[in-house]
C-alpha cells in the first residue's frame, strides 16, 4: 500500500462516527448492511451517514451494491488487510513475532533498553 492510500484511510478512520460506521461493517461480514440499518444500529442521521459513507467510500474502505431499492454497504476487506500489512509490515524490527500480537513483540539483543519496554496498549 502506498502511504497515501494508507492516510487517506487512516484520515477517514480518525473520526468517532466513521470509526463507529466501520467496525459494525467490519462486524457485519460481507454480506454488509442497508444504509438504514446503519443509521439505526449508530443513532446517525441519514443525512451526516450519506457524508460519513462517501468519506469511507472515497478512502476505498467500504463498497457499495444496489438490491432493489436498497444501496448495501460492506468493508472493503483487501483495503482492510493491505492497511493491516501496511502498519504492521516493519514489526519487531524484522525478528519473528506473534501474528495475532497477543503478546509483546520480541526486540532484537542490541535494542536500546527504552524501547524494549513494552508498550501499553
Amino acid at each position: 500500500m502506498e502511504i497515501k492510500l494508507a492516510i487517506n484511510a487512516l484520515s477517514a478512520l480518525a473520526q468517532d462516527s466513521r470509526l463507529a460506521i466501520y467496525r459494525l461493517l467490519v462486524q457485519a461480514g460481507p454480506g454488509g448492511m442497508p444504509a438504514g440499518k446503519i443509521s439505526e444500529a449508530t443513532g446517525i442521521a441519514p443525512s451526516s451517514l450519506s457524508f460519513h459513507l462517501k468519506e469511507l467510500d472515497h478512502a476505498n474502505l467500504v463498497v457499495s451494491r444496489n438490491e432493489s431499492r436498497f444501496v448495501i454497504y460492506s468493508a472493503n476487506y483487501a483495503t482492510m488487510d493491505d492497511l493491516i500489512k501496511f502498519l504492521t509490515e516493519n514489526c519487531c524490527g524484522g525478528n519473528p513475532c506473534v501474528s495475532a500480537c497477543t503478546t509483546p513483540c520480541a526486540m532484537p539483543e542490541n535494542a536500546p533498553a527504552e524501547t524494549s519496554a513494552a508498550l501499553p496498549l
